[in-house]
């Protein structure tokens, strides 16, 4: 067996504009075959900043929850860690600095393994993946602690259907198949949206590879590296 501890991480924080952490949550993994949880860790943060009413009415924390609590800056991930695991982890990636760690997105696995969902959000997932626990599971959704708890539950349901996921089958692998995942297939926006990215004309491809803030994923599909029809992903069979 080939283990490296990962954490499954998660943040609450104060909106959209500028977004520090006000939560923060972490579960320590073992290794893909058992997700055995070797470690926890839950805190809250002051921002320094006015929790928007928007990120509030989701996470329920008011600012004067945390006047005594340490700093956002205060918060950094365990040394050791090379990667984390998380529904659309790149906005708490963002928020936390940006830090060295591989990320592994549940939310793109999510949609390369069930594309005819009609929405992979977390909650959504659960109730998908676990319905008889979705309910009781989602009472206290949106706190950080609640929802790494619950991306544990969703990562283990996707375990079960990726083919491959044998001894040998470590972090690294899981890790490959969300970056294959991310890359997308179909345009999302612009003037082409809905076409597979390998039939847009080229001029187009050209002119958003030349853009600043074209997204890196984005960027491999334009490039064809990697690009796959849902069907040839790096999944191997569904497992249902």
């Amino acid at each position: 067996m080939i283990s490296s501890d990962a954490l499954i991480f998660d943040t609450e924080t104060t909106g959209v504009d500028e977004p520090r952490i006000v939560e923060a949550a972490w579960l320590r993994i073992s290794d893909p075959q058992s997700l055995r949880v070797t470690g926890k860790f839950c805190e809250r943060y002051n921002p320094g900043k006015r929790i928007e009413t928007g990120a509030m009415a989701i996470h329920h924390i008011m600012d004067e929850d945390l006047t005594e609590c340490p700093p956002s800056t205060a918060f950094t991930l365990p040394p050791d860690v090379q990667y984390i695991i998380g529904h659309n982890v790149d906005y708490d990636w963002r928020v936390i600095g940006e830090p060295p760690v591989k990320r592994i997105c549940v939310l793109a696995l999510c949609r390369a393994l069930f594309p005819t969902a009609n929405s992979h959000k977390q909650s959504a997932m659960l109730y998908q993946l676990d319905r008889a626990n979705a309910r009781n599971l989602l009472q206290q959704a949106h706190s950080a602690e609640c929802d790494v708890s619950n991306c544990l539950i969703i990562l283990r349901h996707l375990l079960g259907v990726i083919e491959g996921v044998g001894e040998q089958f470590g972090w690294e692998d899981l890790w490959l198949k969300s970056e294959s995942a991310r890359i997308p297939t179909v345009m999302s926006f612009g003037k082409h949206k809905g076409m597979p990215v390998a039939d847009i004309p080229d001029d187009y491809k050209k002119w958003l590879l030349r853009q600043d803030d074209v997204d890196p994923y984005l960027a491999k599909a334009l490039k064809g590296a990697g690009v796959a029809t849902p069907h040839q992903r790096s999944f191997g069979a569904l497992n249902y």
